[in-house]
């Protein structure tokens, strides 16, 4: 593995500032899960906590040092999971969140933002334009700018579930949804640090393809738009620095289709009893379309995130 951003010292001592709510979660092999598509499938179950999604370890992180640092107050964009789990970290540590939210997220998401005291503020467009209004947002009032997959706090806090895999049994690869890039990026470096048998892949929705299409490129490669019901994935302009680790960390990028994507969560709640929204997918929807690649292993995927609108999830799931 060549140089990243990241650092497996400090990694580890990222686990005595997270709150042990959002750390060693379930990590367990559904067998009729595995049945239905031809391999061996663990599942590491990152919704069994307070914001239902991995996001709360990076933001327990980021929120430890604005205390420490005497700061009072944060912003971010979100597509809706990072926005929670900023609000809770900071009502926990008596920090001001205001989160930028598109108004086209999911209601679930935006009511979990509001339900955790942070200030919400909606624009049109997506979460390029949310980007773009928290960061005015920072410079006015002179407050940290929480940037998804840039600051390395988020990368590391992902990371220490990259701890958990490698504590754990044996497989010889692991899924994990791609978004802007951090949970990719620091479980990927743990991986490749203390399990490189392990084959790293990143599944990202063939409707949002900028990350993956960059992968492919090894350099930046934009989307003028993304079409997708996994919003929690559907960025449209990479981070280089970002784009950098993944290119260090990661054995392969593929896209999944909308269907497939649809058919993981049916299957997710079939077979393993699981709600996830899309994005928390991927995994599953990645050997269905490929079962050959998979036949025989032992794979692991990374359930992401729960937060999803009931009556959407309704439609997609039972079509």
């Amino acid at each position: 593995m060549g140089e990243t951003r990241l650092d497996l010292d400090r990694i580890r001592s990222a686990r005595q500032v997270i709150d042990p709510v959002f750390l060693d979660t379930p990590l367990y092999e559904c067998g009729p899960l595995g049945r239905r598509l031809g391999c061996a499938v663990s599942v590491k179950l990152e919704t069994a906590n307070p914001v239902r999604s991995f996001k709360a370890r990076g933001t327990e992180l980021v929120t430890s040092l604005l205390t420490g640092n005497g700061a009072g107050e944060v912003v971010c964009a979100s597509a809706g999971n990072l926005g929670q789990a900023l609000a809770w970290s900071a009502r926990r540590r008596g920090v001001h969140a205001t989160v930028v939210a598109s108004r086209q997220a999911p209601a679930a998401k935006l009511d979990g933002i509001r339900a955790l005291g942070a200030e919400l503020e909606l624009v049109d467009g997506d979460i390029e334009h949310a980007r773009e209004r928290a960061d005015w947002i920072a410079r006015r009032r002179g407050i940290r700018l929480v940037e998804d997959s840039l600051d390395i706090e988020t990368c590391e806090g992902a990371a220490t579930i990259g701890l958990e895999l490698a504590a754990g049994p044996p497989f010889d690869a692991v899924l994990i949804a791609l978004g802007g890039g951090a949970m990719a990026t620091g479980v990927g470096h743990v991986l490749k640090a203390l399990r490189p048998e392990a084959e790293v892949i990143c599944v990202q929705p063939a409707g949002a393809p900028a990350m993956t299409r960059s992968w492919h490129a090894r350099r930046v490669v934009t989307t003028d738009s993304a079409d997708t019901i996994a919003d929690g994935v559907a960025g449209r302009h990479p981070i280089p620095e970002v784009l950098d680790d993944l290119l260090q960390v990661a054995d392969d990028a593929v896209l999944v289709q909308e269907e497939s994507i649809v058919a993981g969560m049916r299957d997710l709640l079939d077979l393993a009893g699981l709600v996830v929204e899309p994005s928390a997918a991927l995994g599953v929807a990645a050997v269905l379309e490929d079962r050959e690649r998979f036949a025989g292993r032992h794979v692991v995927t990374v359930i992401c995130g729960g937060n999803v609108d009931p009556g959407a999830y309704r439609r997609w799931v039972h079509a």
